[in-house]
């Protein structure tokens, strides 16, 4: 089978059920969020398993979609980003496929997520001040059509929860 067929499941669409995590994989997890440029031998000797054992896990964890990725923690203030906003929606019943495009190429967007309550959609927006969150408002969210409207929430501080190590 195809690397790619497996990623995706198999032929006929259905998803492969999630492999078990074990404590060790947790543990895996937990350091390389806490750092993500942690080596392999770094993470072995913390979790007492070999870097060949290290280094399978976390391809798996990997292949398995358990971790997308691998990415830095953003001070925003220092990049430039001053203002944050968590912006709620609501849309048009049926089209957050269409919505969640056109949030995507958004500037700033950090974070979207479909929810279930008074509003549609929590969208996470980070901009250089108040001016161009107001741009970003008036001009860009509520031009698009499956917008029906918003409600912003200025953010006064924010802080990433760490996992413990």
């Amino acid at each position: 089978m195809a690397a790619e067929q497996m990623a995706d499941g198999p032929q006929d669409g259905t998803a492969l059920p999630p492999r078990p995590l074990d404590a060790i994989d947790q543990d895996i997890l937990k350091i390389l969020q806490a750092d993500g440029r942690a080596s392999i031998r770094s993470v072995a000797e913390r979790v007492h398993v070999s870097r060949a054992n290290a280094y399978a896990r976390i391809n798996r964890l990997v292949e398995d979609g358990v971790i997308r990725g691998f990415s830095a923690r953003v001070d925003h203030e220092r990049a430039g980003h001053g203002t944050s906003a968590y912006i709620t929606l609501k849309i048009v019943q049926n089209t957050w496929r269409t919505v969640r495009e056109h949030l995507r190429r958004l500037p700033g967007a950090s974070h979207i997520a479909l929810v279930g309550g008074d509003f549609d959609v929590l969208l996470l927006v980070h901009t250089p001040d108040n001016r161009a969150l107001r741009e970003l408002v008036l001009t860009r969210l509520q031009a698009i059509p499956e917008v029906l409207s918003t409600r912003t929430l200025l953010v006064f501080e924010e802080e990433d929860v760490e996992p413990d190590s």
